[in-house]
């Protein structure tokens, strides 16, 4: 009975998300509050609220700080380079910034952070879709999947969890799979190329001048300072080359536009130029102690954002002003993520999830055991997708590494194709990253999901394929 209600919530979330009929805050609430009445134990939703709460306190407390310490990163400058980087090779070219934003979204992986990845790849892309008029879903797609093929690095998580759920060395797990991810990359490259000339066929080719005169109406560039940094903050039309021009545009214009410039205006007075290589080197270290994990990662970014906000604006009241600036955006990832929280402390507190995956699990024929590592990367893409990491690392696949070792089946094959599903797992619901994503990007968490599940799935299967193929599964 359990099993059928967890499946049942599941689908009606995704579907209520999905058509719009409720926000994703409100179903990551009340859907579960109301399964968990219905299986009885309303009496206990309190303590499995509180516990998911508790589980997903420190993720909250990190997605909040990072956002404000590269939130203040993006603010003095330090990424600008990358941003003048990408429009020298996009060129205005539909096809080049979507192939663009898979490249960077898979360089900025490597740091093994998924809400570091959205926050620069976002930053730095945004205004190039926005300007373009490019769809925002097909940004969110490709960076969510670059992201989670990267995401198997050993210190992105899922690998290690293979590792230590199975009493197995990481780098046995990873090294070997190495091919098969590169494939899998190279997919999603090839994915962002197909999209990319989709794109340009329906909008043309431009030069960036072009694409900023593309409509006299709303063409507006950012002039003045950044909002809330101290200065008014006015938009005057002309071509970001020329600068010419000088009628001011009223509020009732297109206010995104001035949103979407701001990552790009170089005279924006929350600038810090002097202040460059200290601030590349103090996000250096920071991810590098992220990465060597020298202290837990939410007290590692409340000390980054602490010090950023100190050293670029020591006044207080532009420390307020940055601190403003980002709290739409702190809010609604926080939020979600306490929302989530509610979804995964009814899912584990009642016990749905452990039923599903002895459900899942059971309903594996016998005949399939000595192909249980490519059962196992089947079952990686459904399981990852409705469960946490934790879950199906902890619970699930070492009932599939005892099933396989039965017919003759290496642990390390079964831990191997664990990993083929997290290209689409970075597009579940209970990843508190994709809010960051899609919050940024202001895409619709369903409109989002509509669109990548389909090319997550692909570019899974072609990981597994490859691991297959390789020798490696």
């Amino acid at each position: 009975m359990l099993t059928i209600l967890g499946f049942a919530m599941i689908a009606t979330f995704l579907v209520l998300i999905m058509t719009k009929k409720m926000s994703p805050i409100a179903a990551l609430v009340l859907i579960p509050a109301l399964f968990c009445v219905a299986v009885g134990q309303g009496a206990k939703l309190g303590d499995y609220v509180i516990d998911g709460v508790g589980n997903l306190a420190p993720t909250a407390a990190m997605l909040m700080f990072a956002i404000v310490y590269f939130g203040v990163m993006i603010d003095v400058g330090l990424f600008d380079p990358i941003v003048r980087g990408i429009l020298r090779f996009c060129k205005a070219d539909p096809m080049r910034i979507v192939v663009g934003t898979a490249v960077l979204a898979a360089i900025v992986s490597l740091d093994g952070d998924g809400s570091t990845t959205f926050m620069i790849t976002v930053s730095a892309m945004y205004p190039l879709y926005k300007r373009l008029k490019m769809s925002l879903v097909v940004m969110t797609g490709v960076a969510a999947t670059a992201n989670g093929v990267m995401n198997t690095l050993p210190w992105g998580g899922p690998t290690a969890r293979a590792a230590t759920a199975l009493k197995l060395d990481a780098s046995e797990i990873f090294i070997p799979m190495i091919p098969a991810l590169a494939v899998g990359l190279l997919a999603v490259f090839l994915l962002s190329y197909v999209l990319g000339l989709r794109e340009r066929k329906r909008l043309g080719m431009l030069t960036l001048d072009e694409a900023l005169v593309r409509e006299p109406e709303q063409e507006t560039v950012l002039a003045g300072a950044g909002t809330g940094a101290g200065g008014g903050d006015r938009l005057r039309k002309g071509s970001a080359a020329s600068g010419t021009g000088s009628a001011d545009l009223t509020q009732d214009d297109d206010e995104e536009d001035e949103e979407e410039f701001k990552g790009l205006d170089p005279n924006r007075s929350t600038l810090r130029p002097k202040l460059y290589w200290f601030n590349a080197g103090l996000t250096i270290a920071l991810l590098t102690a992220m990465i060597m994990e020298l202290m837990p990662i939410p007290v590692l970014f409340l000390l980054g954002a602490a010090l950023a906000l100190t050293v670029n604006f020591p006044h207080m009241p532009d420390q307020r002003a940055r601190i403003a600036a980002h709290a739409d955006n702190v809010l609604n990832v926080s939020g979600m993520v306490f929302a989530a929280a509610v979804f995964t402390g009814v899912l584990t507190g009642t016990g749905m999830v452990e039923n599903m995956a002895d459900w899942v699990v059971g309903a594996v024929p016998d005949a399939m055991g000595p192909h249980m590592a490519i059962v196992t990367g089947l079952l990686s893409l459904p399981l990852t997708y409705f469960m946490s990491n934790d879950g199906f690392y902890f619970g699930v696949v070492p009932v599939l590494a005892e099933a396989g070792a039965a017919h003759g089946v290496s642990p390390l094959e079964i831990a191997r194709a664990s990993l083929a599903g997290q290209a689409l797992h970075m597009s579940s619901p209970l990843v508190p990253a994709v809010y960051v994503l899609v919050g940024m990007a202001k895409v619709e968490f369903g409109d989002h999901t509509r669109f990548t599940v389909k090319w997550a799935v692909l570019t899974s299967l072609v990981v597994l394929g490859a691991g297959i193929l390789f020798g490696t599964i």
